[in-house]
Formats: structure tokens, C-alpha cells, sequence
């Protein structure tokens, strides 16, 4: 074995290279040190070609043909290294039988290429390649538009409470349970209002208003379900906290804008809060062609209920006694207890109280100061000692004239007791 490997090694029929150079050393060297390098650089350029397909292997195009573009570069550089060798020892045929695979996988590199040059040549230049970008920029920033100006009509909040990822994800008679608070918005005397104004200056009006209520809404990790005319209806899925705050800030923007409304021709404005707190069905609606999100049940209709007892009691802001329950601290709040209904179409009666912080800061601290008064008249009233009631909503009134409901129960009182 060892003899074999010696004579394909080094064979001794043949005379080595170097005798070609005359042995002249310096001659010598100058090959030996080119070949060396050339060597160096050809093994180290399919190195480099290796990684960067390990790294880029699910990128690059053509692997096939990286691979044995690095073969042939291998065998080049093998073939250098032998180009040393057989200066000392006559290996010919191993320096043969090497250039001869060299040759063939240079030759299948090369039938390789010309299959695939319809294909290089099909690779976009640096320019058209900018060009494909800036058109993909285009879209993208079309499509980034179109979905802002989709979330305007169905809020991201909605469609992530429903479970999808994009408006395309919707589908007809999906829906889903949660506990959230309902809140009810509108504007006192809208339709006097409107009376006044033609029709570009209402949707102005309307536009400016609403404008200012909305983020009210929003900072308070709200969303607004839907506009109907000048009444909002929006949902807050995290805690009654952040709803009755959003209401307390819609009020205060309301304060703010009515600064703006002092001439005659734009009268300060006023609004009615309702918020209840409790199961809904959140969902779609629809036909085939057209289909809607929003959300229903008892909980959605008492809201819709309490805002309208706003007007009866002229209050800014009604609770429920679901709310009031679900609230993390209640004396964070001025509250007090203003009555208990039975709401159109249900058996079971709703305790809803009054959140009165926005009021004058007059009107607030009278409230505070005869809320055990206020309170004691109103299970007076409710036992129908209605004479030993109004004179307890009488001592309120004089202690805070401003106070509509003490005022209202009062009137109540008088006109039963005359018909009792």
C-alpha cells in the first residue's frame, strides 16, 4: 500500500519540475510563492461563498450553481498546490487526473450558466428593482390609508374584541359574549338647534361637537360603536371606571367648547350621559351585500333608557346601580342615589344615581352637604310620607336652590299630596 501511495506520489520514471527552472532558487521561490497564494485565495473565496449561503440559504437564488462555482474554485486551487509539489516530486498523473476534473466540473459550471442565462438575465437592474420598490411603497401607503380610513367606520377595538386581525376576517352572524359598560350620549333640544341652521351649518354643528367628545372617549380606553345623528353610543370593555371618567371628560370638553358659543346665534350647549354596565352580544348584522357591527341587550337598551331620564331629572350624567357596584371606588365620585324605575318591558326594578361632579362648584358642594338630607327624603318618598318629604327637599332647596332634583321631587310631593 505504501508503495502504491509512493508511486502515485512521487513517481521516479519522471524527472520533477524543477529541473525545468535549472533549480535557479530564486526562479523556484517566485513559482512556489505564486502558486502558494493563488492557492490561499482560491480556497478561501469558497469559504467565504459557503457561509454566505449558510446565512442566506432560504434568500439566495441559483445554490446549485454557487456550489459548484465553489467546486471548481476548490479544484483550481488544488491544482496550484500541486504545481508545488511536482517541483520536488514528478506526480503527473495525479496533477493529470486532478485538471482533468477540473475541467469537467468547470465544463458543467459553464452548461449550467447557459441553461440559467434566460434567467439572469430575466433579474431586474438596480434601477428597475427601485422602480418595483417605489411602486410597492405606493401600494403600501394605499393600503395603510385604506385601513385608517377604515377603522373610522369599525373600530380596531371592535375587531379585536371579536377575535379577528383585519376587517377582511369579518364575517356575517359572528358574535361574541362580554361584560362591558354602555354609555349614551346626547344633545338637549338638538332639534330646536337645528331648527335654526341650514343644512351645511348642521353638519358643521353636529361635526364640531362630536369632534370634541370623541377623544374624551377614546383616552379613557373607550371606542365609539356608532353615531346616530347627534346621540353617541360607545363601549368600554375594561373596567366602569373608565367609563364614568370618559363621561366626567366629556362634560368637561363640553364646558370648554361652550366657551366658544357665547354669541346669540350659538347658545351654549348641554348633554345628557346615561351609562349602564352588564352582559352584552357583540357581533355582525346584515345581508350579503351589506353588513354591520354593533353591539345589543338589556344592558345596551337600560342605557339607552337611563340617558333619556337625563331630561326628566335636567342631569348631565345618570348611572345604574350595575355601574355604581362595578366601580373600584365609588368616593372617588360625586355620587348620590336619585330614584328607582321599572324600565319599559322588564319586571326588574334599576336603581340609578346621580354623578355630579361637573356641576357649578356651588351646585356640587350644596349636593354634598344635603346629600344625608337629600338621601333621608327620598326613603321618605319612597314609603309615600310625602309631606314629611317635601319638607326635607325643601331644606335642600334652601340650602342649594339650584338643586333640579330636589326641586322636582318637591313639586311631585305637592301635586300627590293634593290628589292623594
Amino acid at each position: 500500500m505504501w508503495e502504491l501511495l509512493k508511486t502515485i506520489l512521487s513517481p521516479s520514471q519522471y524527472m520533477p519540475h524543477g529541473n525545468c527552472y535549472l533549480w535557479q532558487t530564486s526562479l523556484v521561490w517566485l513559482h512556489l510563492m505564486s502558486d502558494l497564494l493563488i492557492a490561499v485565495a482560491y480556497f478561501s473565496i469558497p469559504v467565504m461563498l459557503l457561509y454566505f449561503l449558510y446565512k442566506r440559504k432560504k434568500e439566495v437564488p441559483f445554490q446549485g450553481v454557487f456550489v459548484l462555482f465553489g467546486a471548481f474554485i476548490i479544484l483550481c486551487g488544488l491544482g496550484h498546490l500541486l504545481e508545488i509539489w511536482t517541483l520536488w516530486h514528478p506526480a503527473y498523473w495525479l496533477s493529470g487526473i486532478e485538471q482533468a476534473m477540473t475541467a469537467f466540473v468547470s465544463c458543467w459550471t459553464a452548461l449550467q450558466l447557459a441553461t440559467l442565462l434566460p434567467q439572469f438575465l430575466a433579474l431586474k437592474t438596480p434601477e428597475q428593482l427601485e422602480a418595483v420598490n417605489r411602486e410597492l411603497q405606493k401600494a403600501l401607503d394605499k393600503e395603510l390609508k385604506l385601513t385608517e380610513a377604515t377603522t373610522k367606520f369599525v373600530p380596531n377595538q371592535f375587531l379585536s374584541l371579536m377575535g379577528y386581525e383585519n376587517i377582511t376576517d369579518v364575517k356575517l352572524k359572528d358574535s361574541v359574549k362580554y361584560k362591558m359598560s354602555v354609555l349614551f350620549a346626547d344633545i338637549r333640544n338638538f332639534t330646536t338647534i337645528l331648527e335654526t341652521m341650514k343644512p351645511e351649518e348642521s353638519f358643521r354643528f353636529i361635526n364640531g361637537y362630536l369632534s370634541q367628545m370623541e377623544p374624551a372617549i377614546i383616552e379613557h380606553h373607550g371606542f365609539i360603536d356608532k353615531y346616530i345623528g347627534d346621540a353617541i353610543m360607545a363601549l368600554f370593555a375594561g373596567k366602569a371606571d373608565d367609563a364614568v371618567r370618559g363621561a366626567i371628560s366629556m362634560l368637561k370638553r363640553l364646558n370648554e367648547y361652550n366657551k366658544t358659543r357665547q354669541r346669540p346665534n350659538r347658545k351654549p350647549l348641554k348633554i345628557g350621559i346615561g351609562i349602564n354596565t352588564g352582559d352584552v352580544i357583540l357581533g355582525t348584522v346584515g345581508g350579503a351585500q351589506r353588513m354591520d357591527g354593533t353591539v345589543v341587550g338589556d344592558a345596551v337598551n337600560i342605557a339607552s333608557r337611563v340617558e333619556g331620564l337625563t331630561k326628566l331629572y335636567d342631569v348631565s350624567l345618570l348611572i345604574t346601580n350595575s355601574t355604581f357596584d362595578s366601580l373600584e371606588n365609588p368616593l372617588e365620585y360625586s355620587i348620590r342615589l336619585i330614584d328607582r324605575v321599572k324600565v319599559k318591558g322588564k319586571s326588574k326594578m334599576v336603581t340609578f344615581f346621580e354623578v355630579f361632579d361637573l356641576d357649578s362648584p356651588e351646585c356640587v358642594e350644596g349636593k354634598k352637604i344635603t346629600k344625608a338630607i337629600f338621601e333621608e327624603a327620598m326613603m321618605l318618598y319612597s314609603q309615600r310620607k310625602l309631606s314629611q318629604a317635601a319638607r326635607l327637599f325643601q331644606d335642600c332647596l334652601n340650602q342649594n336652590p339650584s338643586d333640579r332634583v330636589a326641586q322636582i321631587y318637591l313639586e311631585r310631593c305637592q301635586v300627590w299630596d293634593i290628589y292623594k
